[in-house]
């Protein structure tokens, strides 16, 4: 296991000191299963909300249908540095997961974001952030970024 894999997630108050969540969502994507299984019972640093509505440039409402919480609940969470549920926690996971592989697909963080938070004809004129939200959603987002990469039919 390489050293970044074995490297928490490091909490700051600084801003200017806080990873984006492409930097997290790599560093995830970097551990084990077993090891992203901990973290999702443990619970994602409350953090992972607000890099994640900063880089698909969500709203406080957005970010909370996607973690499964409401919008006072993702503003508690900040203020109190409370660890996320399993459930906000495996979504997130689940997000980052198609959002590394979108990166990997497009070759560009800034377009596989852009293409994230699109309407697209292929997933029912849905975005591939909201069909993120369920396992089943995020086969259909991964089927499509696979027939992009491959040339293939959607």
């Amino acid at each position: 296991m390489s050293a970044l894999a074995k490297r928490p997630i490091k909490r700051s108050s600084s801003v200017t000191e806080k990873p984006s969540f492409w930097s997290m969502a790599h560093a995830l994507a970097a551990i084990t299963e077993q090891e992203r299984l901990a973290r999702i019972r443990t619970g994602f640093e409350p953090y992972w909300l607000v890099a994640t509505k900063s880089a698909f440039r969500l709203t406080t409402p957005m970010i909370a249908v996607i973690a499964n919480v409401s919008a006072s609940t993702v503003e508690r969470r900040l203020k109190s540095d409370e660890a996320l549920d399993p459930i906000a926690s495996e979504r997130i996971d689940r997000l980052a997961q198609v959002a590394v592989l979108a990166e990997d697909v497009f070759e560009d963080k800034d377009v596989a974001g852009a293409w994230m938070a699109t309407p697209n004809d292929s997933l029912g004129g849905e975005t591939p952030l909201s069909l993120c939200e369920t396992e089943l959603g995020a086969r259909q987002v991964r089927r499509v970024l696979h027939a992009i990469e491959w040339g293939g039919a959607v």
